[in-house]
C-alpha cells in the first residue's frame, strides 16, 4: 500500500506558479485581499488541469528600482513559470525619469527570460494632470519592451475601470472590490496562452 500510494503522489505533480510582481494595484489596496485581482487569479487557476497557483509578491509603493531588486531572489525561491509584471505607477506618480524606469523594467523582463520565465508585462496610465508628453512616454515605454522583448502586453491595467467612478476608489486611482473581477479580466485574455 505504501508503494502504490507513493507512485499516486509521484503522479500528482505540483502546480505550476504564476509570480505576480507589482504595486498597489496588484496589493488590494484599501479592499479585503481576498477581493483582489490576484486572489480571484489565484481561484481560477486553481480549477485548470493541470493546476496553476498564483503567488502574490506585490507591495503597495513598490517601484521599479525595488521591484528589480527583489525580482532575483523571488525567481529563486518560488520558480515561477511565468511572470506578471505590473510596475512603473508609482514611478510616473512621482514623475521619476522615463529612461530610469525603461531600464528596470527590460532588466527585469531579461532576468525572467533568462530563467526561462515567460513574461507578461502590465501597463499603467497616469492621470490627465502629468501631461501628454510625459503622460505618452510612458505609455510608450509598455508597447516598445513588449515589441522589442517579446513579451505579452496588457495595455492598461484598469482599461473599462479608471474613468467609471463608480468602479474607483475615492482617491481616483485604484478600484474597488466589486471591480477586481474586471482588472482579472484584462489580465486574463493574454495570460492565458502563456499558461498552456
Amino acid at each position: 500500500m505504501i508503494f502504490l500510494g507513493g507512485i499516486g503522489s509521484a503522479q500528482a505533480a505540483p502546480p505550476k506558479t504564476v509570480l505576480v510582481l507589482g504595486d498597489s494595484l496588484s496589493a488590494a489596496h484599501n479592499i479585503p485581499v481576498e477581493s483582489g485581482w490576484v486572489n480571484l487569479l489565484d481561484a481560477r487557476l486553481g480549477k485548470m488541469v493541470p493546476k496553476w497557483t498564483a503567488i502574490n509578491a506585490s507591495i503597495s509603493g513598490e517601484t521599479s528600482l525595488s521591484g528589480r531588486n527583489r525580482l532575483p531572489g523571488l525567481l529563486r525561491k518560488y520558480r515561477p513559470s511565468v511572470l506578471i509584471l505590473e510596475l512603473g505607477a508609482n514611478d510616473g506618480l512621482r514623475g521619476l525619469p522615463l529612461p530610469a524606469l525603461r531600464e528596470n523594467l527590460a532588466t527585469m523582463i531579461k532576468v525572467a527570460q533568462h530563467a526561462k520565465v515567460r513574461v507578461l508585462l502590465i501597463g499603467i496610465e497616469l492621470p490627465v494632470n502629468y501631461g501628454p508628453q510625459y503622460r505618452d512616454g510612458l505609455r510608450a515605454i509598455y508597447v516598445d519592451l513588449a515589441r522589442t522583448l517579446h513579451t505579452s502586453l496588457v495595455p492598461f491595467l484598469l482599461d473599462g475601470i479608471a474613468l467609471d467612478p463608480a468602479l474607483m476608489q475615492d482617491d481616483g486611482l485604484h478600484p474597488v472590490a466589486s471591480a477586481e473581477e474586471k482588472v482579472l479580466n484584462n489580465v486574463w485574455e493574454p495570460l492565458r496562452p502563456l499558461l498552456d
